[in-house]
């Protein structure tokens, strides 16, 4: 029986899985989406990156999850793929949706513009949620929008600026790639750099950085695929 362990990005919770969850669960898997500290129903737990890796290793030991599909959207393939080298023979898969690849004694905020999130966690202590404006363009309709937008929290300020601890080769791993084509023609930095392992796919969904909203069916139907081809 395969598990996925679903980990949506800054601002978000085990919410936003609902309607991949419910189409995993459809295609005969069990699903475990996961808020980690700080975020959505968790808010006011003190949380910093060590945490978020420890949130997602944590909850799969608690349950003694084997054959562990563990997937990180967007901010969350930071966490995520420092505990999939931490999992051990629990580990099936480990799959980035459009996500970031944490690289070795780098930040989330390495590699991209930055200043203005850094400028607000260091006044605030949170990375903000966007704004229903910022959504634009991301194949979201108004409703899915601004269910993003109400349903968002502060992400844990630390959680973003504390550096990744890597102790191996992620490239090493059986793993998927999931590109979100509205949000940029290909991978680039670490996500190139790891997609040059023949252990990793790249696989492109024709919609935007938020496929859980936009495109949840077809979602779904990508991450099944991982653990059903030959």
């Amino acid at each position: 029986m395969t598990n996925f362990v679903l980990v949506a990005g800054a601002w978000l919770g085990a919410w936003a899985w609902d309607e991949v969850a419910a189409e995993l669960r459809a295609a005969g898997h069990d699903v475990h989406p996961l808020t980690l500290s700080g975020l959505a129903e968790k808010q006011g737990v003190p949380a910093g990156q060590r945490t978020h890796v420890l949130d997602i290793v944590d909850e799969v030991e608690r349950l003694d999850l084997r054959d562990v599909v563990l997937v990180g959207h967007s901010y969350a393939g930071v966490p995520v793929g420092q505990a999939a080298e931490r999992m051990g023979d629990r580990l099936s898969r480990v799959v980035f949706v459009d996500a970031m690849v944490p690289v070795d004694g780098e930040s989330s905020l390495s590699g991209w513009p930055s200043d203005e999130v850094r400028e607000a966690i260091a006044a605030t202590g949170f990375w903000p949620p966007q704004t229903a404006e910022d959504y634009a363009g991301q194949g979201l309709t108004d409703e899915q929008i601004a269910r993003i937008v109400n349903g968002s929290t502060p992400h844990p300020g630390g959680t973003a600026t504390e550096p990744a601890v890597l102790t191996g080769d992620l490239g090493k791993l059986p793993g998927t790639y999931i590109k979100c084509l509205l949000d940029g023609d290909e991978p680039w930095g670490a996500a190139a750099e790891l997609l040059k392992s023949d252990r990793w796919e790249l696989v492109n969904m024709n919609t935007g950085h938020w496929p859980m909203f936009s495109q949840p069916r077809e979602l779904a139907q990508i991450l099944h695929q991982s653990v059903t081809a030959p």
